[in-house]
């Protein structure tokens, strides 16, 4: 029989909902349904479409598998004069995984004809996720066995085990995420099916945003569908997933390559949508627009906090929110962000004013409020403060047989810290409750690198929505948000142009020009080599670079270095001390502090694994600083 030289595909970039099969399974049937009224050959969900992908050790419970794979037999039943393509949990309950429980695989399942349809010669009706990435927020191999093991297992080549499903007269190259991801890998799953020579690749997808993601995805799907030269259907999910400490959104980004460098977008990023299309089997035909190539803006890491934040509150039904304005700019950013999700009386806005805090910034933070006619009130803390010292400075304390004796007293250090807490753990602890919501944890990524925040203060919340961004992307949110968001100036010009100051002491009055001891544009860019770099920088680097006159060029810094630290000695000093906070109480103060919503390479939290074990320095460093402090 002669092949069909086309096929209409229908791509449904849906918002799936983690850990809830029965829900997710019920959109899926009115889609196949739609679809299939509109004369579409194939429909194609996204990677685990049914269970949801980051639910933690819900893989362990079995009740749980049995009830995704009825989900699935639901699916299959429907496909029925269409082509249905799925994620799911694929179970072989006759076998184990290395953990000794029921054996387990992500599987992309191909429902035809009422019957599920496997690859060629396969001894599964699934197709077999290969590579199972352990990188960033993935886990997986602590939970599904792969392609790899099972050639070994079963003494084959894993080529073997790579192979077209059969639908009819058209053979699909399915694939799942990560198996399009091979650089790094022994293996390309993809290529290998390419050898095969299916008419079609699908990749169906979890693939959680990052900035820059989608531009490095074009470019390597682009080419590989080019050089094999086979069209390539990718879907992708949308809505949010996470891993405790660390939430997730999805972007989407479905879209077909055409084989010839040509691509069909799909629905916008971060919505629900369809993208149907009349492939042409042709390898030789183009039928996409030329691929726009483009690093991702501003206007993308907006769009992925207020898609992240408004679906965690929805999650978990939250309607009023309460911040903690100081006039500064990230409290600023986070009140104008949630102005945008909530109607003005679902938002309230709390100035907490101590000795400390100057006329500037609490006029700023009024200004605030009147610009996002949100609720608004000033809650002094100078009485509460003062309660707290009566109460603790200088008190006696023994034991009660009277052998031990001592007394109580606060440093000047400390008394700072009792105003950060009393603003967070009792005033908007109790306003918010009074309101009816939560407050919010208005971190940057800055501060949270070092650990510039107060355990059980500023560093409390119910989420941190901020704590992936860098001092200088928050300041330039609050130009998107004036500029584009609301088309005037809601964050006030002050709040961009005052010193960044925590107001906790005569040392950091913002009037006299005195604030936080970070240098952000240049502390901004050394955080970033010690987090974000894929291979991560230590000391020992910045060192080596500071040495031979290159830091500034590898870390991005547009101004000298030697503007900044008139000695080296100066230069350690620094380096020393926000390492050691990096490394030191800073992860006991992440370990505790809301979840993070992740846009980065790496956010703190699950992606970001870290061990209490403090502040290390390598061999290497200490002979350079040695030798440097010692005039070698």
């Amino acid at each position: 029989m002669k092949r069909p030289r086309e096929i209409t595909v229908s791509l449904i970039q849906m918002e799936v909902a983690p850990g809830c099969p029965s829900s997710n399974t019920e959109r899926m049937l009115t889609a196949v349904a739609a679809a299939r009224n509109g004369g579409v050959d194939l429909v194609v969900f996204p990677e685990m479409s049914i269970p949801g992908y980051l639910i933690g050790d819900e893989w362990e419970r079995e009740a749980f598998l049995r009830d995704c794979e009825a989900a699935g037999e639901r699916l299959r039943a429907e496909a029925e004069g269409i082509t249905v393509i799925f994620g799911n949990v694929a179970m072989d309950w006759t076998r184990r995984n290395e953990d000794g429980r029921v054996r387990k695989y992500n599987g992309l399942f191909v429902a035809h004809k009422g019957r599920f349809v496997g690859p060629e010669n396969g001894h599964y009706p699934f197709v077999i996720k290969t590579l199972l990435p352990n990188y960033r927020e993935f886990d997986d191999s602590r939970h599904f066995f792969d392609i790899r093991k099972l050639a070994l297992e079963e003494n084959r080549p894993v080529g073997d085990l790579i192979r077209p499903v059969p639908v009819g007269d058209v053979r699909l190259g399915c694939i799942l995420c990560e198996d399009a991801w091979d650089l790094d890998y022994a293996i390309s799953p993809l290529r290998l099916m390419g050898e095969k020579n299916p008419d079609l690749f699908i990749n169906i997808s979890c693939s959680p945003f990052t900035l820059n993601k989608n531009h490095k995805r074009n470019r390597v799907f682009n080419k590989i569908s080019s050089d094999l030269g086979r069209p390539l259907a990718y879907v992708n999910n949308v809505g949010i997933q996470d891993n405790g400490k660390t939430v997730f959104t999805f972007d989407g980004s479905s879209c077909i390559y055409d084989g010839q460098g040509g691509q069909v977008k799909g629905p916008s990023p971060f919505t629900e949508g369809v993208l149907t299309q009349t492939i042409p089997l042709d390898s030789a035909r183009s039928f996409g627009q030329p691929i726009e190539l483009k690093d991702d803006d501003v206007s993308m890491i907006h769009a992925a906090l207020s898609y992240g934040t408004r679906k965690f509150m929805d999650a978990r039904r939250i309607q009023t929110v309460t911040v903690g304005v100081s006039g500064g700019i990230d409290s600023a950013v986070v009140a104008a962000l949630y102005r945008t999700l909530l109607p003005p009386d679902r938002v309230l806005l709390v100035n907490m004013p101590g000795r400390f805090n100057s006329g500037t910034t609490r006029n700023l933070a009024r200004n605030l409020a009147a610009n996002l006619g949100a609720y608004y009130t000033d809650i002094p803390i100078g009485e509460s403060v003062d309660l707290t010292c009566t109460q603790i400075q200088n008190r006696s304390i023994q034991s009660v047989d009277g052998s031990l004796r001592s007394t109580l007293t606060l440093s000047d250090f400390m008394l700072e810290n009792v105003q950060a807490r009393d603003r967070s753990s009792r005033i908007l602890a109790a306003a918010s409750s009074a309101f009816g919501g939560v407050f919010t944890c208005n971190a940057n990524k800055s501060e949270t690198t070092v650990g510039y925040s107060t355990l059980y203060g500023d560093l409390c919340g119910y989420l941190a929505n901020l704590a992936d961004l860098w001092k200088g992307e928050v300041y330039a949110l609050a130009h998107y948000l004036n500029g584009s968001v609301y088309g005037r100036e809601v964050i006030p010009r002050g709040s961009i142009d005052i010193v960044p100051s925590a107001e906790l002491s005569a040392a950091q009055a913002v009037d006299e020009g005195k604030g936080d001891p970070l240098i952000y544009p240049y502390h901004d860019c050394l955080f970033r080599s010690w987090v974000e770099w894929w291979n991560r920088a230590t000391p020992e680097e910045n060192l080596v670079w500071y040495l031979d006159g290159s830091l500034a060029e590898r870390l991005g810094y547009p101004g000298r270095i030697d503007a900044l630290f008139a000695t080296a000695t100066d230069f350690i000093a620094d380096l020393e001390r926000w390492w050691n906070q990096y490394q030191g109480m800073a992860i006991a103060k992440r370990i505790q502090a809301p979840p993070i919503l992740a846009i980065k390479r790496r956010a703190f939290g699950f992606d970001h694994r870290e061990s209490q074990i403090g502040p290390r320095y390598t061999r290497k460093y200490g002979e350079l600083k040695a030798q440097t402090l010692n005039g070698g």
